[in-house]
């Protein structure tokens, strides 16, 4: 499958499954719900011939296998310790926290709404062990979130900052 850029970039829908939808969002491959085309004159003044570039993980030798790891909190507070702890101990080089979700969900038979947060975590595919591990440790719910989806391309330069911010 093939998908034309235009004047912005691809970017992993991923995201919009916990972003608020708006009127700049709108598909550019309707054959597939794994990109969005954003508006380049929403978010810079950069001319479309230096967006992101498509990146082979395994051909580049200065990339290492990178996921991004969704995990929910259940407030702002809770959310800033975990991801300070996370980056404190290079298990990722980043973590966002995205306010303002509300989660639906089962739990002990019982149907939940609860307002949370999300942290996107970015890190190496082999430290996902270890973060699940001080995610279990360091959060306080009996079964946290933990997602992980494989960063298939993106920025060598954003990519290798990646790797060189996290541990071996």
């Amino acid at each position: 499958m093939t998908c034309k850029l235009t004047e912005g970039v691809l970017v992993l829908l991923s995201l919009c499954s916990i972003l608020p939808s708006s009127s700049y969002l709108k598909t550019s491959c309707p054959q597939s719900s794994h990109f969005v085309h954003i508006e380049r004159s929403k978010f810079s003044t950069q001319s479309a011939d230096k967006t992101v570039q498509a990146v082979k993980m395994e051909g580049n030798s200065n990339i290492v296998p990178s996921i991004v790891v969704y995990v929910t909190v259940p407030n702002r507070e809770a959310g800033r310790k975990l991801a300070g702890s996370i980056v404190k101990e290079k298990l990722a080089a980043c973590v966002n926290i995205v306010p303002g979700l509300e989660s639906v969900y089962l739990w002990e038979g019982k149907i939940n709404s609860d307002p949370e947060e999300m942290l996107i975590i970015k890190t190496r595919q082999s430290l996902l062990e270890a973060l699940t591990e001080h995610v279990k440790a360091n959060h306080e719910y009996d079964v946290p979130e933990v997602i992980a989806l494989p960063i298939t391309g993106g920025s060598p330069q954003y990519l290798e900052w990646l790797k060189n911010s996290t541990r071996d």
